[in-house]
């Protein structure tokens, strides 16, 4: 009977813990690039209406390092599936297997997609020391003198990579592409001249453009963007248009429980339709979007298709 009694009394001590909501601890949102950038940003405004809505359990763990945040990554596919660890982070999680086979995870087989979060056209941008201010105007001046323009990513294999390399086969120019190790460094060397065209997120360009620091000479967006009116599209400033931008979207390790998943994707959905979200998001090139778990997958699909043709049209390698 004592015996019965002792396990009863367990079963009544543990069954509270049984029972207690998702989450009850500290969840660890890794973003895979250094704290300061867009996808920083945009992973903190969504983080923070999160802990106003779930409970004060969800941080920002910036784990910088490797090609495409490829040591974030790697944290996030080998922690247990259990909601505890997510990784919030850009495109380039899905650009990077196509230019680096070494990474040590499958970016989609070994992540489970919980929401397309928010997505933004990318800013091209030059210094002022270059006397262009349309696009068109910009490519003349390179093909006159190739060797005097150096082109610039904030990082290889990121959508400002591929949006350049897009801009090169439509204006027909083999110009020199640096890749940065992150955002920072690489506008810190356009202000000062260095280099002299980027494709970089609204969210870190704009303040730039915005001051006079930097001057954007398009969005690679097929319309103007609300945020940044008095800025062409590529095709208004006499280029070949086209529809390129960078998203963000969260993740979970692989069998990330459907209930949990299902969670997260509901309160992230809740979070980003608040307008006071939506209105901050827009002031930073975003739309707020919140998919589903099964759309943002087929997201992933059809994104991963688009970005291993552009890789294999513009003959980018491995670093």
């Amino acid at each position: 009977m004592k015996r019965i009694l002792t396990a009863l009394a367990l079963l009544m001590l543990a069954a509270p813990a049984i029972a207690q909501p998702y989450p009850n601890r500290t969840v660890s949102v890794i973003v895979p690039f250094p704290a300061g950038g867009s996808v920083d940003v945009v992973a903190r405004l969504l983080m923070q209406k999160l802990n106003e809505n779930m409970g004060q359990n969800f941080i920002v763990e910036n784990r910088a390092g490797g090609a495409g945040g490829a040591v974030g990554a790697n944290a996030v596919a080998k922690a247990a599936p259990d909601g505890y660890t997510l990784m919030f982070t850009a495109s380039i999680h899905i650009i990077t297997p196509f230019i680096n086979s070494k990474i040590p995870y499958d970016a989609v087989k070994d992540f489970a997609p919980v929401s397309l979060v928010a997505s933004g056209p990318l800013i091209v941008s030059t210094a002022l020391n270059v006397p262009a201010n349309n696009l068109k105007e910009l490519f003349d001046l390179v093909r006159k003198a190739p060797d005097k323009y150096t082109f610039a990513t904030s990082s290889y294999g990121s959508a400002g990579h591929l949006a350049v390399e897009l801009l090169k086969r439509d204006a027909g120019v083999d110009t020199l592409v640096i890749a940065y190790k992150g955002a920072g460094p690489m506008l810190n060397d356009i202000m000062g001249g260095q280099i002299h065209l980027i494709a970089d997120p609204m969210a870190s360009s704009l303040p730039l453009a915005a001051s006079g620091k930097i001057k954007a000479l398009a969005v690679t967006s097929t319309k103007r963007v609300a945020a940044a009116p008095d800025i062409p599209t590529i095709a208004e400033s006499g280029m070949t248009g086209f529809d390129f931008g960078s998203w963000y979207g969260l993740w979970g390790p692989k069998g990330l429980p459907a209930d949990i998943t299902a969670k997260l994707q509901a309160e992230a959905a809740k979070a980003l339709a608040q307008p006071e979200i939506k209105q901050k998001l827009g002031l930073l090139g975003f739309e707020a979007i919140g998919s589903t778990a099964a759309e943002f997958a087929k997201y992933i699909d059809d994104e991963s298709a688009k970005y291993g043709q552009i890789v294999r049209d513009a003959k980018i390698k491995a670093e």
